[in-house]
């Protein structure tokens, strides 16, 4: 009798004849997706008069999955069940009110306690949950945790600068070679002061704080731009004069027949005196300087390529001495030429220039 009672059909639910085609096809379909073959097997059984209990165990769902996918079918058709199911947890409905109440709060005040809000404190000043706070926070990419810094130039040839050095990037001249040139000064041969401990199962590798030092040493580089190849050496020092015989090598690796410019910073080794008598004769008339903007080291490009050898080989590197150091340079310099990669430029002139604008108005410093 009991057993009776429990899979007595509900009323058949009422499907017409091109519903119940639409349903067949999407469970033909081999793109249709589990979820959605669920709730179609569903009503075809709900169509056919099978108790709640006997289609929830057919299709694997719980009775009230089952109940309220018939319930949305009723209002919203086969279009319905397409849809992601939006669950009541607790109670709590997260409404547009509500919504905007959290992000206002998020940007426009600070607690008492501290300078940001985190998803803990901001939860309980307001008397919602973590998961609302989590929510607003994700959909509208707002990160109170993180700060980014920044510096304005006040290069009163900004606009001009960007211009020349953006156009190289994006419309590199015929016969020439585009090439961004820095030096990367003061890289230390550090040795900690215990052995690492190496990376196992549950434990990143380790190092000690402290370390010893060994000496400097300064590496010059030109990244080309097309083909993302560079030259480069390792020098003591990083004077006028060893940026020359960096222009020295530079002059024997490019073939005499192309223009050379040189994409370099405002750094007073660029424009020495001696960087000045370097070029003067005629033949080396072909090497042209474009200097970026004061404080926009990120318009060069080469600055992007000391960051990756800096991650990968530098920062975690152990080295007994300056030799070993520059022997490693010099070996992950080989590896990288063997296989190199050049940087994608995307940003005109007018999407950086109108950038700076807004963060100078926003800055209130605009002029």
């Amino acid at each position: 009798m009991l057993l009776w009672v429990m899979f007595t059909p509900a009323a058949p639910l009422a499907l017409g004849a091109a519903q119940k085609q639409q349903l067949e096809a999407l469970l033909r379909a081999g793109t249709t997706t589990q979820r959605l073959a669920q709730r179609c097997r569903v009503i075809l059984l709900a169509s056919q008069g099978a108790a709640n209990r006997a289609i929830a165990q057919q299709t694997g769902l719980s009775r009230p999955t089952v109940l309220a996918t018939r319930a949305a079918f009723v209002q919203g058709g086969v279009e319905v069940l397409r849809q992601r199911p939006r669950r009541k947890r607790g109670g709590r409905v997260l409404t547009p009110e509500g919504e905007q109440r959290i992000l206002e709060t998020t940007l426009k005040t600070r607690p008492l306690t501290g300078t940001h809000w985190s998803v803990r404190t901001l939860a309980k000043h307001l008397g919602v949950s973590r998961m609302m706070v989590q929510r607003v926070w994700q959909r509208h990419e707002v990160q109170p945790h993180r700060v980014e810094k920044f510096k304005l130039s006040k290069d009163p040839r900004f606009d001009e600068k960007v211009r020349d050095i953006v156009g190289l990037y994006l419309d590199p001249p015929e016969r020439a070679l585009v090439l961004c040139v820095d030096e990367k000064s003061q890289i230390q041969a550090l040795d900690r002061t215990a052995p690492l401990l190496p990376l196992r199962p549950g434990f990143p590798e380790r190092q000690t704080h402290d370390y010893r030092r060994y000496g400097t040493t300064t590496l010059f580089a030109a990244f080309n731009i097309l083909t993302g190849k560079v030259i480069g050496t390792c020098q003591g020092r990083h004077r006028g004069r060893e940026f020359v015989k960096f222009l020295h090598q530079l002059e024997q690796a490019v073939p005499p027949d192309l223009e050379v410019h040189l994409v370099v910073d405002n750094y007073g080794t660029h424009k020495s005196a001696a960087v000045q008598r370097w070029l003067r004769p005629k033949a080396r008339r072909r090497f042209h300087f474009h200097f970026t903007p004061t404080s926009s080291s990120w318009l060069n490009q080469v600055e992007r390529w000391f960051g990756l050898i800096t991650d990968r080989m530098i920062r975690r590197g152990t080295f007994r001495s300056v030799a070993e150091l520059e022997r490693a340079i010099y070996q992950w310099l080989a590896t990288w030429n063997a296989d190199p990669k050049a940087f994608v430029w995307t940003a005109t002139a007018d999407i950086i220039l109108d950038k700076v604008r807004r963060c100078k108005e926003l800055a209130g410093t605009a002029h």
